[in-house]
């Protein structure tokens, strides 16, 4: 459907303005008025990595007059193969600061505002009261969450993207006009049941096609022309160079937005709602949990135990404790792999970070393994305390 445009326009376009945008103002569904509104919007970014990388740059050729970045981490190595934004130079730098510096070369004309902080309950309303547009980039569910229910909450409408492995989505969320992530995504998965990117990895180029998505969604709600994502979800399979568009209804049931909401307010934890981990593991973890310290010091007192990588095939190529035989978490939790699990051994279960080893545990302490336990902070925490020089991704 149809909006009208989001942002009023400014009151004129500079000679340097009119020249830059050239190729705008000869689009007659652009044309002067709509590259004014451009002009005068102020969008956020929430995130400046994979999927913010390629929408803060278009955003900022498009012109864009002000742009938001919010994001506190600073960029790795293992960012460049598809967080376009970023440079050599810029490892162990602010990404806020570095995605603002790449904005500038692109155009002078824009104004970037940096936030280098986390996205939480007790700023979130603030920052996004300052824009007219929200962009989310963000990698995980909780932020997803907090990102609706905050734009719901204060009217703001936002483009919502998703990318893994091969596969893209994007969306408009505007409660006042359509859906809301919620209508779609009434509840978080199951904690460990979808792998984030660092998990299961993406192709560094989805990021640009599901980004320019977003931007070009951003510019039709901003200058008010075409037909805007709100209602609809494109999904797209870069394999099969596919693209479906599937209509996505308003729940009138939705807690947040449907006719009797039950959800006024944020959320007091975004974090518990999407459970870091399940109950099960919780409560699995519980005395059953070493450090990577005390890893290495029962290898080293030569303890008899057998460790276990939990992780994708993919992962363990890249980076693996010493000793580890690689049993994917999927085929513990199905049970697949309980036979191959010696019962007169310690059993030392690891991830990545914790997460999934825990889960795991889970499935072991269920099985009868009660002895078991898992290395906290995973593979993560093994680098960092005790051999630094193994890669990180």
């Amino acid at each position: 459907m149809s909006l009208p445009p989001l942002v009023e326009p400014a009151a004129e376009l500079t000679v340097d303005e009119i020249r830059r945008y050239s190729r705008h103002l000869i689009i007659p569904d652009v044309g002067v008025e709509g590259q004014k509104r451009l002009k005068n919007a102020r969008v956020l970014c929430v995130g400046a990595g994979g999927l913010g990388s390629p929408a803060l740059m278009y955003l900022a050729a498009a012109g864009v007059g002000t742009l938001g970045i919010i994001d506190f981490d600073t960029v790795d190595e293992s960012n460049l193969q598809r967080q376009i934004i970023h440079g050599v130079s810029d490892v162990g730098r602010s990404k806020a600061e570095s995605a603002a510096a790449s904005i500038r070369e692109i155009n002078p004309l824009v104004k970037v505002e940096i936030h280098n902080t986390a996205l939480d309950r007790d700023n979130v309303r603030e920052i996004f009261s300052q824009y007219d547009l929200i962009v989310d980039g963000t990698d995980n569910f909780a932020t997803r969450y907090m990102v609706n229910d905050a734009a719901v909450l204060l009217g703001k409408p936002y483009v919502w993207g998703s990318i893994y492995r091969f596969d893209g989505q994007a969306s408009v969320f505007w409660a006042e006009h359509g859906p809301c992530y919620r209508c779609l995504y009434p509840e978080p998965p199951p904690p460990g049941m979808v792998p984030s990117c660092a998990e299961g990895g993406v192709l560094g180029v989805l990021c640009a096609s599901i980004g320019s998505i977003q931007v070009n969604e951003a510019i039709k709600l901003l200058a008010g022309i075409g037909e805007p994502l709100v209602g609809g979800l494109m999904v797209y399979d870069a394999l099969e160079m596919s693209y479906r568009k599937i209509k996505v209804r308003k729940d009138p049931d939705c807690v947040l937005c449907g006719e009797n909401p039950t959800v006024t307010d944020l959320l007091e934890d975004y974090e518990d709602f999407c459970g870091a981990v399940s109950v099960e593991a919780q409560e699995a973890v519980v005395d059953s949990t070493i450090t990577a310290l005390e890893l290495k010091e029962w290898q080293d007192a030569g303890k008899d135990i057998f460790l276990v990588d939990v992780r994708e095939p993919a992962e363990y190529e890249i980076v693996r404790i010493p000793g580890a035989t690689l049993i994917p978490k999927g085929e513990i939790i199905s049970g697949e792999a309980l036979s191959r699990l010696p019962q007169d051994r310690q059993i030392v279960l690891h991830c990545k970070s914790g997460v999934r080893s825990a889960e795991a545990l889970a499935a072991l302490k269920a099985a009868g393994f009660r002895d078991a336990v898992h290395v906290q902070g995973g593979v993560l925490s093994w680098i960092k305390q005790i051999d630094p020089a193994l890669p990180a991704y």
